[in-house]
């Protein structure tokens, strides 16, 4: 069994020699592309040690390199040694970037077509150029390397009523057969696994902490489906559930299926589905239509009903976050002795005080002191999570799967008294936050156009985040959803009523301190007295933000009123629901600032 990283390094190298090949890609995703994989997926974590959730590595006969994201690099340098691996960042230096500068001409380098889009494929062909020769093998080495591998999870499967969901199975995969007849194509290969889920209107819980189950599907343009799932795993109410012309078909019956589609004009969303399904159709002679997932637009547009459920959600999450806190306040005042892990399990342990708490939405990111730094840290990947730091800050990202909605909040906590420049630091990401959750815009704006009012104070100040400002998320689904985002990245998305998005401003000072303020938002259509209404932000999270790390002098009359306005709703919506010691404790975090 191999142990080390240098180990199985090694042999990888081997079997590119076995191959004749110069270098491998292996990348973070499995066949499904989605951000969170299974255990028993996670190849890049078994070959590296990292356990990021984007991520990827290269291996030559000689060297190696492992390409992570803004939210990682701190992360990296302590999970990934840098004898075996030379750090990279995965977009300004890519790997295709990287094998280009790094090995001659001619160069053969392997890849597996199912654990890279077609959109990838395609970019890295146009920029190799034919200067090297990319390879698609599908017989991975880490798959023939990896001895102790899991057990892959088979969950049962839950069917989500319409009243929960708002729309029947049968009303969606109408609404999307019209989409499909729009493009004048046959059918539609859908198998990003949230849309899978939102179109037959069930969950399941194949990838932790995220309801999904492990399945493709074809939509075709008369509103019929073809379900590719182990027929056993569905209860016997699905039939009557999913209503007329869905057919299940065991999963290893998928390549059969996409043989039949000889002539037919199939859409296929390049950036969500894998280069093997296209290499696939394209053997089959089907005409391949290149579209967005047919799903994405509707599922991340909420329906009366999904909006309805998210609201409540955040409620519940709501009063799971202010025990937590007022708890939090009194362990400090008492001097008591947590780590990071403590805290993160109470927190949970509040959460599923809710009988309506199926899971969280993701593991929690529970950082005190210089972690915080870390974006996307994680205490369990620590041989000892660190202690809570004292007059300093205290960084809880974490949320919740409930049954009629999902959860994402993000708080930076006192812990005694914080320095004065964590005190400024965390006021202007404050602002920011502000300038989001304010922010007034015509119908076909979107994200990146807005990215800057959560920026421009840190700007100024000559600061930054090198993460997205807000994602998309899914209604009792992905905790990150597309297409909708507001970052620096130019998606031509326009935010849409109904779309939930994140607003997530932050600061990060290495090896220092991290600064984080997190609600969900809720696009909403406002009246205007003028041409045409506007839309704007209305706050789905209900839970204080920390005004002890507040330079009030710092806000605006407007960013001041926000605030206030702000907490005067966590206020009436989660007072009548809490004990009273922590309706005390919750009357004390939202009582109105005013200007020294």
């Amino acid at each position: 069994m191999l142990e080390s990283v240098p180990s199985k390094v090694q042999a990888v190298r081997s079997w590119l020699q076995e191959n004749n090949y110069d270098a491998i890609i292996i990348p973070h995703e499995d066949e499904f592309l989605g951000e969170y994989i299974p255990a028993h997926n996670e190849r890049l974590h078994w070959l590296t040690g990292f356990t990021g959730s984007a991520g990827a590595a290269v291996i030559t006969q000689d060297s190696a390199a492992i390409f992570v994201d803004g939210r990682y690099t701190v992360q990296v340098r302590n999970q990934v040694s840098e004898e075996t691996f030379q750090y990279c960042h995965l977009i300004e230096q890519p790997p295709i970037q990287w094998i280009q500068s790094n090995l001659p001409e001619k160069s053969k380098v392997a890849f597996d077509p199912r654990m890279h889009s077609h959109l990838w494929f395609e970019k890295s062909i146009e920029s190799l150029s034919g200067k090297l020769e990319l390879i698609a093998d599908t017989n991975n080495p880490i798959d023939l390397l990896w001895a102790d591998r899991p057990q892959s999870i088979i969950s049962s499967t839950h069917l989500m009523n319409s009243e929960t969901a708002g729309v029947s199975s049968y009303d969606k995969r109408s609404k999307i057969a019209n989409i499909i007849s729009d493009k004048e194509a046959d059918c539609a290969v859908i198998t990003a696994l949230d849309s899978i889920c939102w179109l037959l209107n069930v969950r399941g819980a194949d990838v932790s902490r995220l309801p999904v189950l492990l399945s493709q599907a074809i939509i075709f343009n008369d509103g019929r489906v073809q379900f590719f799932i182990d027929n056993t795993r569905l209860p016997a109410e699905f039939e009557a559930h999913a209503g007329a012309n869905v057919e299940v078909h065991n999963p290893d019956q998928f390549e059969a299926q996409l043989k039949t589609l000889v002539n037919k004009k199939v859409m296929v969303d390049p950036a969500t589905s894998n280069a093997w399904l296209t290499f696939a159709l394209e053997r089959s002679n089907a005409q391949i239509i290149s579209a967005s997932d047919p799903c994405a637009l509707p599922k991340a547009t909420k329906n009366p009903a999904e909006i309805s459920g998210m609201k409540s959600s955040h409620i519940k999450d709501g009063v799971a976050m202010v025990k937590f806190l007022s708890w939090l306040d009194k362990q400090v005042e008492q001097k008591s002795e947590h780590t990071e892990a403590t805290l993160s399990d109470q927190l949970e342990r509040f959460r599923r005080q809710d009988n309506t708490l199926v899971d969280l939405s993701f593991d929690t990111i529970s950082a005190t002191g210089a972690n915080a730094a870390m974006c996307h840290y994680n205490h369990e990947n620590q041989s000892t999570p660190s202690s809570l730091e004292f007059d300093s800050l205290y960084l809880v990202d974490s949320g919740g799967q409930y049954k009629d909605g999902t959860t994402d909040i993000t708080r930076t906590i006192a812990i005694g008294q914080p320095s004065e420049e964590m005190i400024r630091q965390f006021t202007l990401v404050l602002k920011g936050h502000i300038s989001v959750a304010r922010a007034r815009f015509p119908k076909g704006t979107c994200g990146y156009q807005i990215d800057t009012l959560a920026r421009h104070h840190l700007w100024a100040e000559g600061y930054d985040y090198d993460h997205g400002t807000g994602h998309g998320v899914g209604h009792f689904l992905s905790v990150h959803e597309g297409p909708q985002s507001i970052s620096k990245r130019q998606i031509d998305v326009a935010l849409e009523a109904g779309m939930v998005l994140s607003n997530e401003p932050g600061y990060y000072k290495a090896n220092e301190f991290g600064i984080r303020i997190e609600n969900l938002e809720l696009v909403v259509e406002k009246k205007t007295d003028g041409d045409f209404p506007v839309l704007t932000f209305e706050p789905l999270t209900r839970c204080p933000i920390d005004t002890r790390n507040i330079n009030v002098n710092l806000l605006t009359k407007p960013e001041l009123a926000w605030l206030n306005d702000y907490h005067l709703k966590v206020w009436q919506d989660l007072s009548p629901l809490v004990d009273e010691d922590t309706k005390a404790w919750l009357k004390a975090a939202t009582q109105p600032l005013v200007h020294a």
